[in-house]
């Protein structure tokens, strides 16, 4: 197969969904059955994902087929998943996080900083132009996907580099990747080096711990009631969030739908409780962390599924190099200051797992790091609150304004 002739097959979002199911199923048999993936904490939709991605990568090479999948239904996962997360939020936990989460923005803002560093360094000495660096940088890892896309053609008209495009979304998917198998391995170390416990009495977040899922606990049982009252809330506070997003964008601020989505969740599971006390609300339960578990396990499993590793063909020597000193110096980052500086407690590990999640890869990669870890060790609820408002939030607009000064290079 030469390359220029190639059959696309297109796969439907129904059946992407279906398929989403079946590379989570994949993923728990792969970490059930290997080593490394089950004792470094790497999530059941992340070994799936990955395997399944190489799967199509060698259909391209081999068969000349590329397979696009349809992801229509995957943003909707994204939306209800941190509307579940906003939904667990109690305004004790957000001020007894305030310190945390002023530290966690304080460190991510220096760290987008170190990173289109490296990438500038980078980006020299591999003879593209200084900007580039960015796409390499924080535009394409804390930024992601989205955010590499809006930058590559500014970038590409500012330079004349016409690989700047590509450049930037392959930096964003290989760097998904590595997000996902260095986060659980950190915390892991961090854990065990420290002798690590929870100490959250109820945390369920996202997911039930593996223990509890199998020891037959009558008191985790999730009947269809508890599962109708968090789909009710759920909707509720995303009818809120959307009408908020649509006033929102009225007035020229742009924000993912998810964030105000999340807002509504917490301001619905402050407010709802009080006014009402007699009303069974759904926080903190095991329900709503199974339906933040499915949410977030199929919406990750269908991103990572659905990676083109093509894209990263022709590019790898100098991105690949550039990544790996980007990963080694977030791994050194979070254990021997990011870790210390939160606390160095089972809280700090648990965020040390979701700050490698986020400034590699994605939000949800961060989660799904963290619940990957909690589930084996314990939950750790403030971990889930104020990662999501840093990572979601508060760290768009700083990301923006820094990508911007560096880019005038």
């Amino acid at each position: 197969m030469d390359g220029t002739e190639r059959q696309i097959f297109e796969i439907p979002d129904f059946l992407t969904i279906t398929i989403g199911f079946i590379v989570f199923f994949l993923g728990a048999f792969l970490t059930r059955n290997v080593a490394f993936l089950r004792n470094y904490n790497i999530p059941e939709p992340v070994s799936g994902g990955i395997a399944v991605a190489i799967a199509t990568y060698a259909g391209y090479l081999w068969l000349g087929v590329e397979t696009v999948f349809d992801l229509s239904s995957r943003d909707e996962l994204l939306v209800m998943f941190f509307t579940t997360i906003g939904l667990n939020a109690r305004l004790f936990d957000l001020m007894a996080g305030g310190r945390m989460l002023v530290i966690l923005l304080a460190m991510t803002t220096a760290f987008i900083f170190l990173q289109n560093t490296i990438g500038l360094i980078g980006a020299s000495l591999f003879g593209f132009p200084a900007s580039v660096g960015v796409l390499v940088g924080s535009a394409s890892l804390i930024g992601g996907h989205g955010t590499a896309i809006a930058w590559g053609p500014t970038i590409q008209a500012q330079t004349g580099f016409q690989a700047a495009s590509e450049i930037g979304i392959a930096a964003a998917t290989l760097g998904l990747i590595v997000a996902a198998l260095i986060g659980g391995p950190i915390a892991k170390i961090l854990i065990d080096k420290h002798e690590l416990r929870s100490t959250a009495i109820d945390g369920d977040i996202v997911g039930l711990e593996y223990e509890e899922e199998t020891d037959g606990d009558t008191k985790k049982a999730v009947d269809h009631i508890m599962l109708m009252r968090v789909l009710l809330a759920t909707n509720v506070a995303i009818i809120l969030g959307y009408l908020a997003h649509q006033a929102i964008s009225d007035w020229g601020i742009m924000l993912p739908l998810f964030v105000p989505c999340l807002l509504a969740g917490i301001l619905l599971s402050n407010t709802v409780p009080a006014v009402f006390p007699n009303l069974t609300w759904p926080a903190r339960t095991p329900a709503l962390a199974v339906v933040s578990d499915y949410c977030l396990s199929l919406f990750l499993a269908m991103s990572l599924m659905s990676m083109q590793l093509w894209t990263l063909a022709g590019l790898g020597g100098p991105l690949i190099t550039i990544l790996v000193v980007q990963a080694l110096a977030t791994a050194a980052v979070i254990l021997l200051v990011f870790f210390r500086i939160l606390g160095s407690d089972y809280t700090a590990a648990v965020l040390s797992a979701g700050f490698a999640g986020f400034t590699l890869g994605a939000t949800p990669t961060a989660i799904a790091n963290m619940s990957s870890v909690t589930k084996s060790h314990g939950p750790a609820p403030l971990a889930f609150i104020v990662l999501p408002l840093v990572s979601a939030f508060f760290v768009d607009v700083a990301n923006a304004l820094i990508i911007g000064w560096f880019a005038a290079f």
